[in-house]
């Protein structure tokens, strides 16, 4: 079992970019898939981005392609979401999650069993 720790989050302006990264514990994280969520308040929580347990395939949401890019650092025991053009309508608390061994390629929060704390980033207009 691996436990997770978000940071990065916080206001940034409209267009502006933001990284979270999120360090996971245990020495099995090289076998775990990884993924970022997002809720927005009274909203489901939906996927963003996925990467496998040994980062070289990615998936993600077709509302961050071309702006958002997940990568992980094995090494480090670490998986990163950088955030680039941000929208308001992307104000949410970001999660990361973890799943031993292989996801769908679209997975869903239900996929995935271990989960970060959640940090907020705000997008102002």
């Amino acid at each position: 079992q691996v436990q997770l720790v978000e940071s990065g989050g916080g206001l940034v302006q409209a267009g502006g970019s933001l990284k979270l990264s999120c360090a996971a514990s245990g020495r099995t994280f090289s076998s775990y898939a990884a993924g970022w969520f997002r809720q927005a308040p009274g909203k489901e929580r939906d996927f963003v981005a996925a990467i496998t347990w040994n980062g070289k395939s990615t998936d993600y949401a077709d509302s961050v392609k071309g702006r958002f890019t997940i990568s992980r650092d094995n090494a480090e025991n670490t998986v990163n979401l950088q955030m680039n053009m941000l929208k308001p309508e992307e104000t949410a608390v970001y999660y990361c999650a973890a799943e031993f061994g292989i996801i769908p390629a679209i997975p869903s929060a239900d996929d995935f069993g271990t989960w970060g704390q959640g940090p907020q980033v705000t997008v102002a207009s």
